[in-house]
Parts: structure tokens; sequence; C-alpha cells
């Protein structure tokens, strides 16, 4: 059935004292925008809650899993509504409601009535046990467990009276736009998919880059990070992705430089765009999908060589206590896993050397870069000014 009011439960918002009419306007305003190619909903907050009606005929599924990918949503009721506010009607609502949302009755339950209206007549336990007496009455197969109860029917008394037994689980964290905005770094890997959901879950709305380097890597490679890119901003919101060309800077690295030092030396350079591009969008910070000691470019001493590349922005590394399998199953929890394995390379593996440096030396690493003063501004600059752009919805 379609439920004409969907109940938002929302947890960490609710820490926020004075601002939190700021995450919960931001919340609602997010919720709009996600479900208005789904029919007509009106997004209301009410006295702590946030509420959906739904003014047209929906697809209550589409709604339910869109709503399931908005952060700052920890629960989502499909709520049965009284509008005349009597014991009798509330009594005859909790029946229709267990008559309708279970086809089997065999299950304990416990009754969980909150009265906002302080004028209605019974106190919130009597509620609890009239309205518990009435459903055992009606349905013979059920029965009371007021402390583990495999159902609890909720019954909030206000103008109108709600009823409601289901918590959709949402995914937590912060509305996105709450927290600044970050340039992450993509690639068609594992991981950097993963810390862009990541970064995103605390309130941090996201521009991306990727570093493309036909003819070393495919139109197939450029394709799969653009629907990665796609299959995040579900949870991010639109996505400006910014293909950036690499191949001729990359090519200059190899030529000039050792080429044990190959990765590091093309993450710094990756790092100073990714940072300009971040400034020039207001970011605040980068983020990558690094986590410590997963390949040679990601011990301790690569990632402080690579942080001094940069000046002005933090680097922000969601995954960097996570081990492979932890990445990997929130990869396949969010729906980016499938296409994180697809075999199309990117640059960061082209040019990968058999026996890569662990342990960079920040001055060697710095004096080996002055091989390419002369040789790479002109390349650097071609590669900033001509920036492909895609947005991804």
């Amino acid at each position: 059935m379609n439920y004409k009011m969907l109940l938002i439960k929302y947890a960490e918002i609710g820490t926020k004292g004075k601002n939190r009419y700021v995450f919960e306007d931001t919340l609602c305003k997010r919720i709009r925008q996600r479900l208005k190619p789904l029919g007509d909903f009106e997004v209301r907050r009410e006295y702590g809650r946030i509420f959906v009606d739904a003014h047209s005929e929906y697809d209550f599924d589409a709604v339910i899993e869109r709503l399931s990918q908005i952060f700052g949503i920890c629960g989502i009721c499909p709520v049965d509504v009284v509008e005349d506010v009597t014991y009798e009607q509330i009594s005859e609502g909790c029946i229709r409601h267990i008559e309708q949302s279970y086809e089997k009755k065999n299950f304990t339950f416990k009754v969980n009535a909150r009265r906002n209206d302080k004028t209605f007549a019974k106190n919130s336990m009597e509620l609890n046990q009239d309205l518990g007496a009435d459903l055992l009455n009606h349905f013979s197969e059920l029965s009371v467990d007021i402390h583990k109860p495999d159902v609890t029917v909720y019954v909030e008394v206000r103008n109108v009276v709600l009823i409601y037994s289901k918590i959709l689980p949402g995914p937590g964290g912060l509305p996105v736009g709450t927290n600044g905005k970050a340039i992450t770094l993509l690639s068609g890997g594992i991981d950097s998919p993963v810390a862009a959901y990541m970064i995103a879950k605390r309130g941090v709305s996201l521009e991306a880059v990727y570093f493309n380097a036909p003819p070393y890597t495919s139109e197939r490679a450029k394709k799969k990070v653009i629907d990665l890119a796609t299959e995040v901003a579900q949870y991010a919101g639109v996505l400006k992705l910014h293909i950036v060309n690499f191949t001729e800077l990359q090519l200059a690295i190899y030529e000039n430089c050792p080429h044990d030092e190959l990765t590091i030396i093309m993450k710094r350079l990756m790092y100073r765009m990714a940072e300009e591009i971040g400034l020039a969008a207001d970011c605040q910070c980068i983020v990558t999908g690094e986590s410590i000691g997963q390949v040679s470019s990601q011990t301790t001493h690569s990632l402080r060589v690579i942080d001094h590349a940069i000046s002005e922005l933090p680097v922000m590394r969601p995954c960097i206590g996570m081990d492979k399998q932890e990445i990997i199953d929130i990869s396949e929890k969010i729906g980016t896993y499938e296409t994180s394995i697809l075999p199309y390379e990117d640059c960061c593996t082209i040019f990968v050397d058999k026996h890569p440096v662990t342990r960079p030396k920040l001055e060697r690493i710095e004096a080996s870069e002055k091989a390419l003063v002369g040789k790479i501004e002109e390349l650097y600059k071609k590669a900033m000014d001509t920036i492909e752009v895609v947005y991804c919805r």
C-alpha cells in the first residue's frame, strides 16, 4: 500500500542546539530535490520532526530507495494518519494498521504511545495499556512482550494521530552542504569512491578530479570513472567532475625522474593540480582514498612526502585506518564495487616501477623534481586550460 505520510527520523542533527534548524532546513531541501521526479510531495518540519506528505500516487519502493540515500536521515517511517482524535478512532486505526501492514500476525508486540496533545483524556501509559488490550482482543495470534517485542506500534497524539510500526533504515550522517566543500581525487579503483561517500556523509559537498592518460588509458576507463561519480552522486548530490589530461605530464616525469620515484612525484603533481582546482572552487580540503600500507605510495613515509607538495588545503583520508575488506564491504553497500572492479586501468598504474620506493626522503624527491624545471610548466598550463568538466547526477 502507498502511505500518505512518511515520518523522517534523524539522530545527530538533534544534538545541534540552536543551529539545528539550519541542518533541518538543508535536509528538507535535499529531500524535496530527490523526490521531485517521483511525485507531488510536501516536505515540512514540525516539533522536531520532518514529514513527507504525498499528494499524488507514487512508487513506494522508489521513494524509500531515494530517501535511504540521503545523508542526515536515520529512519523512514511509513505512517497511517487518523484525523479524528478520539480514542475510538485511534483504536480502530491501530487495528487497521496491523491488519494492512502484516500478513502474518503471530508476533509479539507492545504499544509505545506519546501524548503530545496534553488535552487528550488518556495519558501515555493508559493509551499503551488500552490500545494493547484492544489489539489482543482483535488478533488472537498476537502476544505482548514489553521488553523485546517483534513489533513496536508507535502512536503519537498530535493535532492528528500518527500510527507506525516500521522504521526503515537511512544512512545517517549529516545533510550534504552543512560542512563545507571538498575536492576529491577520484580514480577507477575501489577506495576513492568510498572515501568520497564517507566524507559526504559528514555533510561535505563535493567536486571531483580525475587524471586521464590517453592513449595509455582508454575511453572505457574514463567512462568507468564517470559511472563511479554518478553512483557517488546518488548520496552526495550533483558531482562536478574535472577530467585532467595528464599524459604529457606523466611522460615528462617518466623521462626525467628516477623510475622508483615515479609514483611519488606523479602524485605530488596531482595534489598540486587538485589544490589549484579546489581553491578555485572554494573547497576547504582535498579528499583521497588512501589507506596506510596498502601500496608503496601509501606508507606513512610516502604520504608525508606527498602532502608536502601542497601548502593551503589539508588532506582528508577517510579510509586511512581501514583494511581492504572493510573498504570493499562499504563499496558493495553503496553500489560502487561492481563498477570499480571493471578491468580498465587508470593512470596511477600504467607506469609503476617493479620496485618503487617505500621510504622516500623529501629532500631526495625535491631534488629529483628539479629535473622537471623548464620542461613541465607549459604542459601543466595546457593540462589545466583543457580540463573537461562533466556533471554527474
